[in-house]
This record gives C-alpha cells, structure tokens and sequence, in this order.
C-alpha cells in the first residue's frame, strides 16, 4: 500500500484520482484542499484541508501523513487571468511548488507535478519531451519557472505535461471545453470558435492514471500526458457537435488575433507519447472514446439523482 497526498483535490483531475485510488485499493488517498471537501464520497480515505499557499501548513501536513508521493495538481490555470494578475499567479504555480519540493525532501516523497503544453510557444508541435521551451504568456512562464525548481531539487519529481483536460465530476460543478460546447449549441446560441489553434485534448480520466503509473514504477523525469488525437479547437467543437448530434452551422470559425485577449496562446502544441506508452504502460484513449464515457457518466448521475 502506498500512501498518496493529492493537492486540489476538489478540482477536476483531483477527484478522478480519489475516484481512481479508491477503486484500485492498493494506495492509502489523503485528498487535500483549502476549505471543505467537496467530493461526495467521504469515506475509504482521510481529508485533511491545506492551504498550499502557506508554506508552515504545506510542511505540517505533509510530515503528519508522512506520504510515499504527492499528486500537485493545485494550479492557477486561466491563462488571461496569469496574465493580468501575475503576482497570485507566481504564487500559486510557483511558490507553492517551492513549498511541495522542500516539504517533500523532507519526507522523502515523490512529487508528481502537472505541467502544460503552453511552456511552449506552439511552432514546432507535436513535442518530444526533451524539446526546448519558449512560453509566449505568463502562464506558460510559471509552468516552466515551476519544472525548472522540480528539475534542480534533491528529490524523485516526475512532470506529467498534459493539454486541454476534459471530464465531468459527480455534482456537474467543472466546466471544460466540451460541456461549454455542447451546453451552448443545445440552447441554440452561435459560438465563435479559433481555426487557427491546434490540441491534443486528454480526458481527465487518462491523467489520472498516468499520475498512479508514475507512483506505482517510481519514474523519475518528464513524460507527456495528454490525449492522443491532434485537432483544431474548430475540429474539436465539431466532433462535440457531431457526437450530440448538435447543429453545426451555429459554430463560427474566428481566427486567435480577433479575440484581443490578454495572454497570446501557441499555435499547434501536440505531444509525441511514446515515451510515456513505453515506459509508464500509459493508454490514452481517443476523443469520441473520451466523449462516450462522458456520455455514460452524465447518464448515471441522472439516473442516481
């Protein structure tokens, strides 16, 4: 039994992986986040509530539950917002790191981080993971800022690279690109969609395992972790579209430029998995695999509600 402190456990990828541990039964979960737990099953595992902005916190209860490893998946991931308030940004992506790594060296824990293609300035995708970075926002800065401490420190940290995750949780609270799509189309409205930005998207389910596969084998290093159909966002809306059987003639192509935000996004990311496949046993399903067990989900929850 390994024992597996998860930070942001209220988010998305963070109740996958309770989801996902309590069902192998072979890791002992402590889900952590600041305020309540949010998840709806309470039991088979410890909450402990942590602050990852406050380093004395950070290091309080992670030598308490004394943890083999621990999943970050804490981020601040709106990348306009990055731009405009850098300094909580730096905090959150950064300095909280700092607090994971030397609470971690401390405890002699392995330290999972998730990391994002937007490290990269999108002009030579699909990327390896060896490939040199050239974040075109602050939010890909901190990322980078973030792997560059992971990269330095006296500890095994392994960087999982994911993009564009998608996924639903028990009380339909996350939204993602998929559910915005389709919730928009099925009310009729017109969505203006960039034709000029290209993803891998990975289903949060995916991540989730790929987190567990890097603490079963103790892999130290970078791996990519994402889906494993490379698309437009214009294509990807479509195939949402497609697959709900939505109106199409509403989705409205616009180019990146058009949009005056905040941040400048990269043009075509894309990660090459064959390390990750060959190493780690990591099996990404496709994007309409991905859009079905959605599809399932959302029916069980009716069904239980």
């Amino acid at each position: 039994m390994k024992k597996v402190l998860v930070t942001g456990s209220n988010g998305l990828l963070g109740q996958k992986l309770t989801e996902r541990i309590l069902a192998k039964k072979d890791f002992e979960l402590i889900a952590t986040a600041k305020g309540p737990n949010r998840y709806s099953q309470k039991d088979g595992y410890l909450y402990a509530e942590m602050d990852i902005l406050d380093e004395a916190n950070v290091m309080e209860v992670i030598s308490k539950y004394q943890p083999d490893a621990v999943i970050n998946t804490a981020a601040m991931t709106n990348v306009d917002t990055c731009e405009v308030e850098k300094e909580a940004c730096w905090a959150l992506n950064v300095k909280s790191v700092a607090y994971l790594i030397t609470a971690c060296q401390k405890n002699n824990a392995q330290l999972v981080h998730l990391s994002t293609d937007f490290i990269f300035d999108g002009l030579a995708g699909p990327y390896k993971e060896d490939a040199a970075p050239c974040p075109v926002s602050f939010y890909g800065e901190s990322k980078l800022a973030a792997e560059l401490l992971l990269k330095e420190a006296d500890l095994d940290w392994t960087i999982l690279r994911t993009i564009i995750v998608y996924g639903i949780v028990n009380d339909m609270s996350r939204s993602n690109i998929v559910l915005w799509a389709k919730g928009a189309l099925e009310k009729g409205n017109p969505i203006h969609i960039v034709n000029d930005q290209w993803r891998m998207p990975t289903l949060a389910e995916d991540l989730a395992e790929i987190c567990l596969l890097a603490i079963e084998k103790r892999a130290k290093g970078v791996f990519n972790a994402s889906g494993k159909d490379m698309m437009s966002i214009m294509e990807l809306v479509e195939q949402v579209a497609d697959f709900y059987g939505l109106d199409k003639s509403l989705i409205n192509p616009i180019s990146s430029a058009s949009l005056n935000q905040a941040a400048k996004r990269p043009v075509k990311t894309g990660f090459d998995l064959k390390k990750s496949i060959e190493e780690l046993g990591y099996a990404p399903h496709s994007f309409t695999e991905g859009m079905k067990i959605m599809e399932a989900q959302v029916k069980q929850l009716q069904t239980n509600s």
